[in-house]
């Protein structure tokens, strides 16, 4: 627990704190926080950076997978000289060389119901940054039984979508009242069959993280109940409500 700001601090995140809606107070629990991201790939890439930047005090970083060439022009924190290495050790290189003061956590395995409940209780704010239902929707039903605030990415060709759910609150609807299909296709969300530009990404994965920190201090308006769709070819952006379920599991 962090009470007092260092020399260094005070100087790294001077440009946040004159901010009137962080200050001090606000720039403290930044630092106490504690953020899980499951899948350290294009969205979960730029969410780990700007995080270390802020100043985000415990990381945790979930990812089985190693680096490949094709991952280079969207996974913003690995270049051609990391390729077969593990996302999880480079990123927390790379990450402490950003902000050598933060706590990372790496987990170098694909998340299920048995490892995923020792490690989501260890942290208050979670990231979805996953390519695939199957992840996406178990760390959606972890996280509404811990009662976690959860943001959720994803990203096709030129398209993002961004979910934000506080399961603190049971009012709120989940990841499963939008995908009520009961077996979609991972195609949708896997860039090797659908292709995906580069800066759609990292735009998601940016608002992302720009989510966790305006909900680690309590400022501005959150995506509950609604999905924000980007379309980046035509720059529409646009706000859609999503109806709770009577029969699903947040119900």
């Amino acid at each position: 627990m962090i009470n007092k700001f260092n020399k260094i601090q005070l100087q790294r995140f001077s440009r946040q704190i004159i901010l009137k809606d962080i200050g001090f107070y606000g720039q403290k629990k930044i630092l106490n926080s504690k953020v899980l991201i499951v899948g350290i790939g294009g969205l979960g890439c730029p969410v780990a950076e700007f995080l270390a930047r802020a100043g985000v005090g415990t990381l945790g970083l979930v990812d089985h997978d190693f680096i490949n060439i094709s991952n280079i022009h969207r996974q913003s924190l690995f270049n051609t000289f990391d390729l077969n290495k593990s996302k999880v050790k480079i990123a927390k290189k790379k990450l402490k060389e950003i902000n050598p003061e933060i706590k990372i956590n790496e987990y170098n395995l694909k998340v299920n119901p048995s490892n995923f409940t020792k490690i989501i209780k260890n942290y208050d704010y979670i990231v979805d940054g996953s390519d695939n239902f199957e992840t996406k929707f178990l760390i959606n039903d972890f996280s509404l039984k811990f009662k976690k605030f959860l943001v959720v990415g994803a990203i096709s060709k030129f398209d993002g979508h961004v979910f934000t759910f506080d399961f603190k609150n049971k009012k709120n609807s989940c990841l499963r009242c939008f995908f009520q299909e009961e077996n979609i296709s991972d195609e949708v969300l896997n860039c090797e069959h659908g292709g995906i530009l580069g800066t759609v990404a990292g735009i998601v994965g940016n608002l992302q993280a720009n989510e966790i920190l305006k909900q680690i201090l309590n400022i501005g308006k959150n995506l509950n109940n609604k999905i924000l769709i980007v379309d980046l070819l035509n720059l529409d952006f646009r706000k859609v409500k999503i109806n709770k379920r009577k029969k699903c599991i947040c119900a």
